[in-house]
C-alpha cells in the first residue's frame, strides 16, 4: 500500500540505518577538525558557535536517525518525538547560528543570507515530519530525507570551513 509507506518506519529501516552511520562518521570528523585546529577555533567565538551548530545538526540527525530504528514505537509517539527534537534542534541550531554569523567580519551579508537559509532548511523539515506523522499526511519520513540531505551538507561545509578555510 503506498500511501502507508511515509507513515511506515519499519520500512525506512535501511535509509535510517545509513543515516545514523553517516551522521556518526561526519560527527567524528568534525571533532578532528576542530581538535586540529582547536587553537584557532577557541579564539574566535564564531568559530566556537560554527562548529556547535554542526554538532547540533549531525545530532539532531542522529537522534532521530535513532529514533526511528526503535521497535514497536507508535506512529503517535515517534511524531510527538521528532517534533519536540525539532523544535529543540531549531533552537539551538537558530542560537548557533546568530552566534556564529553576528558581526562576523569575514562573512559577507550574501553569504549571511545563504548560511542562514541553509541552517534553516536543515532544521525545519524535522518539525514538518514530526508533524506529519502526526497528521498522517502531508509527506511523513520522506521530510527526514530532505533533514538529511541538507543537514549532512550543511555539516560538510561546516566541517570543510573549520579543516581548511580557518587557515586563509
Amino acid at each position: 500500500m503506498p500511501f502507508a509507506l511515509p507513515y511506515t518506519p519499519s520500512a525506512w529501516n535501511n535509509f535510517f540505518s545509513a543515516e545514523v552511520g553517516a551522521s556518526a562518521a561526519l560527527t567524528g570528523l568534525l571533532f578532528v577538525a576542530v581538535s586540529i585546529n582547536l587553537a584557532r577555533i577557541v579564539a574566535n567565538r564564531q568559530l566556537i558557535a560554527r562548529s556547535a551548530k554542526a554538532l547540533t545538526m549531525l545530532s539532531a540527525l542522529l537522534l532521530a536517525a535513532t529514533l526511528c530504528l526503535a521497535p514497536g514505537v507508535s506512529v503517535r509517539a515517534l511524531g510527538v518525538a521528532l517534533c519536540a527534537l525539532g523544535v529543540l534542534n531549531w533552537l539551538a541550531v537558530s542560537f548557533c547560528h546568530f552566534r556564529a554569523s553576528w558581526r562576523n567580519p569575514y562573512v559577507s551579508a550574501t553569504q549571511q543570507v545563504a548560511q542562514t537559509l541553509l541552517s534553516q532548511l536543515a532544521v525545519l523539515p524535522l518539525i514538518a515530519g514530526g508533524a506529519s506523522l502526526l497528521a498522517l499526511r502531508g509527506g511523513g519520513l520522506y521530510w527526514l530525507v530532505a533533514m538529511a540531505l541538507v543537514s549532512l551538507f550543511a555539516a560538510l561545509l561546516d566541517a570543510w570551513v573549520l579543516l581548511i578555510e580557518i587557515h586563509r
